[in-house]
């Protein structure tokens, strides 16, 4: 089967790579930046249209707080990002937040931020690739109609993308990231032109429309309430942020420093793509609505359930360039390509940060181990399950998707910038040179800010977004939470029962004597096979185990035995139920309590079959008995394989295509399997 395999599974993720290879994978920043930073510079597309969509909860009127809205997330990038660039100097293990946090707050907190990451990163997949097929969906209204599926398709060939290597796959997200940051940067200079310089006046297709509020002349609390919320919503933005923090082992040396350019030129340029956007939405009258079908008015009628509301990227670009021009296109075909790209800032955290957690002993240990193309495949695919699994579930609705969305991104902001201050505490007790004290204390402001800030924001994405879906998002965590506690504790008993002693035990102890039992059927060479191994380990007792269900069959087995003059002692117990296992399980167990330091050693002769179906016709009994046996203390199970003719035959099928060469492999020449003499005549 492994054979069979072989061949499809080069052609989807490639040859395989030596461990030895691990160092050609690492990133320089040109590549690390579309690789880890695709999400944060692709939120850039979503972010401001849900800015919009809650202000327009008050009508048109409430637009003009948006700048303020930006000014306030722009700060916040700001002073994220400036807290992480502490952060990967100060860790550059790749543990992020996670290990920052356990460090300085203690397990209970890195699990906390570590059940926080996990969620986000499954979040990140299924909203980045539910965007990626609306916006395409301006373009290709195939893609709307079958937005589930699409997004499905799309998951499954990233995934098989990131299987192929990190590496591999920064080199295919690099051109599509840079092409959308170039087309942005293209877009707000060629809107200012115009607007500044022209004087033209840009029209997005909805600036003619009207939106009918659903709370008309709000004032007070209730205004108050709903900026925050449009605050809440604008921090998608600054989702994928931390992605670097844990990704610093994939940088080239020196890994520290090229993360923290990295991170800051993240920064930069996501907040001017930011701002930009949401300037050119107001200069266009973009008009967004949380229910377009009610709530948005064309000429004094509601726009209807037809209507297709486009995100506010492709409106302004549609403004700025014109319908169905080639920059249009070119912007709209490389916004949809990265948001699906986006989502691979959730492949390269998601299966990093599982294997530290599987090497804490928080996750299964398929974890920690990395696949054939030096990538964590197992945590890979887990992701990919998980996303496909949310994506089907919401119906690929990003709208509703993003409501679950950033709790988990400023839980773990929080903690880790607080575990970032007992850090620079902890330090300041023992350093005492003045320049190194300065950094530390300036290092530490920025973290408590950052700490205080983000805190701020969670308390305000839970108050804004809890009824509105982020109670799911923390239910997650409670699961992961959950999962992963129960998971340690599994190992850390495991672990303690298993642990040697410094004394001798029993396990250590010579057992007194070894008793061998063969199981018997039929007297058949499978069985001579067994009898005669059973024979040559030498156990001090040796017999020959029956089980009796029809009389005829035991009584000719009875007398074949003594026919062939067999000299080991035959044993037959009846069994009147006709049961097989349980008399041999009570059989053994007596003996064993007869006997405790005795070993009892069972042999079970076992067909070989060369085929799949004949699995189910032979070793039924044997593969009962055994899975019985393996509960039983001071029981040694043998199987004694006995190779039928389909087996040989199978083993002439494995050697065939063991054998059989790719086409072009006489061009390319044989591969060497391995040193061979000469041969010589003479």
């Amino acid at each position: 089967m492994s054979k069979l395999t072989d061949l499809p599974k080069r052609i989807l993720i490639g040859r395989a790579l030596r461990s030895d290879k691990l160092g050609e994978t690492l990133l320089p920043k040109r590549i690390a930046l579309p690789v880890f930073a695709s999400d944060p510079l692709s939120s850039v597309a979503y972010a401001p249209g849900e800015v919009l969509l809650v202000l327009s909860v008050a009508g048109v009127s409430a637009y003009h707080f948006s700048p303020w809205i930006a000014a306030a997330v722009v700060v916040l990038m700001f002073t994220v990002v400036a807290s992480y660039r502490q952060n990967v100097r100060a860790y550059p293990s790749g543990g992020g937040d996670y290990e920052v946090a356990t460090t300085n707050l203690g397990p209970k907190a890195g699990l906390t931020v570590a059940s926080a990451l996990l969620v986000d990163y499954v979040l990140t997949v299924a909203v980045s690739i539910s965007s990626g097929v609306e916006n395409l969906g301006s373009a290709i209204p195939f893609v709307v109609e079958h937005k589930t599926f699409c997004a499905i398709g799309a998951i499954v060939l990233l995934t098989l993308m990131n299987l192929r290597g990190v590496k591999e796959s920064g080199k295919l997200f690099a051109i599509p990231t840079y092409l959308f940051v170039a087309g942005i940067f293209l877009m707000i200079l060629w809107g200012a032109f115009r607007g500044l310089i022209l004087g033209d006046t840009m029209h997005a297709p909805t600036s003619d429309f009207e939106i009918k509020p659903e709370h008309e002349g709000l004032a007070g609390f209730a205004l108050v309430f709903l900026l925050l919320r449009a605050f809440s919503s604008g921090c998608a933005a600054l989702t994928g942020v931390e992605a670097i923090s844990n990704g610093v082992p994939a940088f080239r040396k020196p890994k520290s420093r090229n993360a923290a350019t990295t991170l800051a030129l993240m920064g930069l340029l996501a907040v001017t793509m930011f701002c930009g956007i949401i300037g050119l939405a107001l200069a266009t009258d973009v008009k967004m609505a949380e229910n377009p079908a009610v709530d948005l008015i064309r000429d004094g009628v509601p726009v209807g359930a037809d209507f297709t509301q486009d995100p506010v990227i492709a409106q302004v670009a549609e403004a700025v360039f014109g319908h169905g021009s080639f920059l249009f296109m070119v912007l709209a075909a490389a916004t949809a390509l990265v948001l699906f790209l986006a989502a691979n800032t959730a492949y390269n955290g998601f299966p990093l940060l599982g294997s530290i957690l599987a090497q804490d002993r928080y996750l299964p240990r398929q974890l920690h181990t990395r696949g054939d193309r030096l990538a964590f495949s197992n945590g890979i695919v887990l992701l990919a399950g998980a996303a496909i699994l949310l994506v089907w579930i919401y119906g690929a609705d990003s709208t509703h998707l993003i409501q679950l969305y950033i709790v988990g991104v400023f839980v773990s902001f929080t903690l880790s910038q607080t575990g970032m201050v007992r850090h620079w505490n902890r330090l300041l007790v023992d350093v005492r040179d003045p320049a190194r004290r300065r950094h530390m204390i300036r290092s530490r402001a920025i973290n408590a800010f950052g700490a205080f800030f983000c805190g701020v924001v969670l308390v305000i994405v839970l108050a804004t977004k809890f009824t509105h879906g982020a109670w799911v998002a923390l239910l997650g965590m409670v699961i992961f939470y959950g999962t992963m506690t129960a998971i340690r504790k599994h190992y850390d008993r495991v672990a303690a029962e298993i642990a040697a002693d410094e004394t001798p035990a029993d396990e250590s102890v010579r057992p007194s004597r070894v008793h061998a039992i063969v199981l018997v059927s039929k007297l058949h060479r499978p069985t001579l096979r067994a009898l005669a191994y059973a024979q040559l380990v030498r156990a001090d007792q040796l017999e020959a185990l029956s089980i009796s269900v029809d009389p005829d069959e035991t009584k000719a087995l009875r007398e074949d035995w003594e026919r062939r003059a067999i000299n080991v002692p035959l044993k037959i117990l009846d069994s009147p139920y006709r049961e097989v296992t349980r008399p041999v399980i009570e059989y053994v167990k007596g003996l064993r309590r007869q006997s405790p330091r005795d070993v009892i050693s069972v042999y079970i002769p076992e067909y070989v079959v060369g085929h799949w179906y004949e699995h189910l016709l032979h070793n039924q009994s044997a593969l009962r008995l055994k899975g019985r046996l393996l509960f039983t203390p001071g029981v040694m199970v043998t199987s004694v394989p006995y190779q039928l003719q389909s087996s040989e035959a199978a083993k002439k099928r494995a050697r065939k295509r063991a054998d059989w060469n790719a086409p072009g492999s006489v061009r390319r020449g044989p591969v060497e399997r391995g040193h061979k003499e000469p041969n010589r005549k003479g």
